[in-house]
């Protein structure tokens, strides 16, 4: 039986990859700084480690693997470029140094879309496009050197791949569902240009889907070895569809109110000043990067992760909100 490391575990992505990793009967190690009971309590082991800390720790946490899905990141738009760098760029590069040193087959990074955003409008791009991350995000420029990497450490003892799912939403979502639903509860919430601008996200399930089919089809040699792929739904909408849809699924009634995309930028600009002067480590409501972000269309071609991997992206965006309903009906998530 594979023993299948994931780091990250904590979080949304890599917490349901080890459930369904665990469902489908595969060895569980979950590794990251905080705890994991309730994967634990599903069989899954766990291992405190500091990915960006001592390379020992991180060797010895990934002993005996014959995979490991490097899930953990350090996300999000605020923080300062050194905080970035450690948890995505020093973290992965151990990583891959752990995978070495303990003959570890096949490494499935998370990477992200933002690699390839810039700023402007991304619409139907295939992987052929540049790694060009906007410089305002130091998010996405050090999920872009990661990435990089990731791939460059592919050969004929080490098998790796790179996974860009876009826009990670559903039941159990701390980020973009939960921040969504807050900020229209209280009254913050402002659609960007009109919320006319395609986006195209990705429902938690195929997410998983993209993931455990990567690590199945991944070995030396085979087609998605060494490559980055774009996954989504594969179902492109304005973003006030998908906005009002999450909203719907909450019980709230469909955000009516708009902000100019120069205004969203300029109060972005503001804030982000702001925060700088008064030393807040949270995020503000607004920044220049998010500005751009939600100013701007982004989706992208799905036909190599189709093709290589086999990805079909089974749950379409209204049975995902479908779903997202009855949690929150059952649960209030």
């Amino acid at each position: 039986m594979a023993l299948v490391v994931v780091t990250g575990a904590s979080g949304f992505l890599g917490g349901a990859i080890a459930r369904a990793l665990l469902a489908r009967g595969d060895r569980v190690r979950c590794v990251q700084r905080s705890d994991v009971a309730d994967l634990r309590a599903l069989g899954a082991d766990f291992v405190r480690c500091d990915l960006s800390g001592g390379a020992a720790a991180v060797q010895a946490a990934l002993a005996g693997a014959d995979a490991v899905l490097h899930v953990a990141a350090k996300a999000g738009v605020w923080g300062s470029q050194e905080q970035f760098d450690a948890a995505n760029i020093t973290a992965t590069a151990q990583v891959i140094a752990a995978c070495r040193h303990n003959g570890v087959a096949r490494l499935v990074y998370t990477s992200t879309p933002s690699v390839v955003h810039s700023g402007g409008d991304v619409e139907g791009a295939d992987e052929s496009a540049p790694l060009h991350p906007d410089p305002r995000s130091a998010y996405a420029v050090s999920k872009a050197a990661a990435e990089t990497l990731v791939r460059a450490a592919n050969d004929q003892r080490l098998a790796t791949v790179a996974l860009r799912p876009h826009l990670i939403w559903g039941p159990g979502d701390t980020q973009l569902t939960a921040r969504i639903v807050a900020r229209a509860q209280a009254g913050r919430l402002r659609l960007v240009g009109g919320g006319d601008k395609l986006i195209d996200g990705t429902y938690i399930d195929n997410a998983v889907e993209a993931h455990l089919l990567a690590l199945d089809r991944l070995t030396v040699g085979a087609p998605c070895a060494g490559r980055a792929y774009f996954v989504a739904n594969g179902e492109p909408v304005p973003q006030r569809v998908l906005v009002n849809g999450i909203l719907a699924a909450a019980g709230l009634p469909p955000c009516g109110k708009g902000i100019a995309p120069w205004a969203a930028y300029v109060a972005g600009a503001i804030l982000e000043w702001i925060w700088h002067l008064l030393g807040r480590e949270d995020e503000p409501l607004m920044t220049r990067f998010v500005a751009r972000q939600l100013a701007t269309a982004h989706w992208y071609r799905l036909d190599a992760v189709r093709r290589d991997l086999g990805y079909q992206g089974k749950v379409k965006t209204d049975e995902g909100l479908r779903r997202l309903a009855q949690a929150f009906q059952t649960t209030g998530v």
